[in-house]
């Protein structure tokens, strides 16, 4: 199979049209048996629900080239698993896990020229989402849905390596008590533009977002989980039923845990703790961890000892160890990899 003629090195973290993608269509109670499509476009009834009340929710996942050849993917049963939450959550039938891998496979196999060469540093993202697809003007969930997924050839998140980012302690909050800050649904994402785009404009790279209901926990940032390091080189981060559950930080607990030896703790964590620990990523799938050096709450200005030129050591040896799974350089845990056979 010949690779697409890509400048793979230059490449951004920006949408791409690939040649397929899949879609299935759910009616009269069931979803039918999905096929691969050429069209990109998608054409719905300008009532459609997913315009009125915005019920939809999706995913995101990489294809990546492993040192040995193989094309594969991380985890893609907890996307499934995560996907069927957020489908629950806002009364959307659940796409199933079976035909959520079976369409990451297709979609996959009919990009190959499109996945990424071992050592570019890029990768084939893959986003699944679902929306409500028929018309509805009275609040209630639609009746009719589409479940699609695309893939588009990405570079790393970040050009030239993960330097350490700024943020700043937003004073809007992200989700409600008891809401849906804990699905990956696209209102929440809406909902963040506001405080992110403020962010920028004021020179900070992302936002710290506190518990709702206190304003004095550590939540998340507007698409990525927190990890912190203490001084005794404990990895400690935040818990809370309105952060959304990452997949990356999950297998970073268990990476912590198995494969670096270290004390792990997921609990609440207050605010003022925050100035205490030595280092602080975010962690999420386009970039895996990024490096935090500042977090600045109004006229108060936290600075991790790890700096502002690179990452801390902690975080950078679990950087290395789930990368170096990901692209087959260190034995994975079992049911972690999903190669994609061609």
């Amino acid at each position: 199979m010949e690779k697409k003629n890509i400048e793979w090195s230059e490449l951004g973290f920006a949408y791409i049209q690939t040649d397929m993608r899949y879609v299935s269509y759910y009616k009269n109670g069931s979803w039918d048996a999905g096929a691969l499509t050429e069209d990109a476009t998608i054409t719905i009834n300008e009532c459609a629900c997913v315009l009125q009340y915005a019920q939809t929710v999706f995913e995101g996942l990489k294809a990546y080239t492993t040192e040995d050849g193989r094309i594969v993917t991380f985890r893609p049963d907890l996307n499934a698993e995560r996907l069927g939450s957020s489908a629950a959550r806002l009364e959307m039938p659940i796409f199933p896990k079976a035909q959520f891998i079976d369409a990451v496979d297709q979609v996959v196999r009919a990009n190959a020229a499109y996945v990424p060469p071992y050592g570019s540093g890029a990768t084939l993202y893959l986003r699944p989402y679902m929306f409500g697809s028929n018309s509805v003007i009275g609040v209630k969930p639609a009746d009719e849905y589409q479940f699609r997924l695309f893939a588009t050839p990405v570079g790393p998140y970040f050009k030239g390596g993960a330097k350490p980012i700024t943020l700043r302690v937003s004073d809007l909050d992200r989700a409600a008590p008891h809401g849906t800050g804990n699905i990956k649904a696209g209102l929440n994402y809406a909902m963040s533009l506001h405080t992110l785009m403020d962010a920028h404009r004021n020179g900070y790279d992302e936002n710290m977002f506190l518990d709702p209901a206190t304003h004095t926990k550590v939540e998340e940032t507007g698409g990525a989980n927190f990890l912190f390091v203490t001084k005794d080189n404990k990895i400690v981060t935040p818990k809370s039923d309105s952060i959304l559950p990452s997949i990356t930080r999950r297998s970073l607990v268990y990476v912590a845990k198995e494969y670096l030896g270290l004390e792990v703790e997921e609990r609440p964590v207050l605010f003022e703790e925050v100035k205490d620990f030595v280092e602080c990523g975010l962690c999420g799938t386009a970039a895996v961890i990024s490096p935090v050096g500042k977090i600045v709450d109004h006229d108060k200005e936290i600075c991790f000892p790890s700096g502002m030129e690179k990452m801390g050591d902690t975080i950078q040896k679990l950087y290395d160890t789930l990368t170096g799974i990901q692209m087959g350089r260190i034995e994975a845990p079992e049911g972690w990899i999903h190669e994609i056979r061609l």
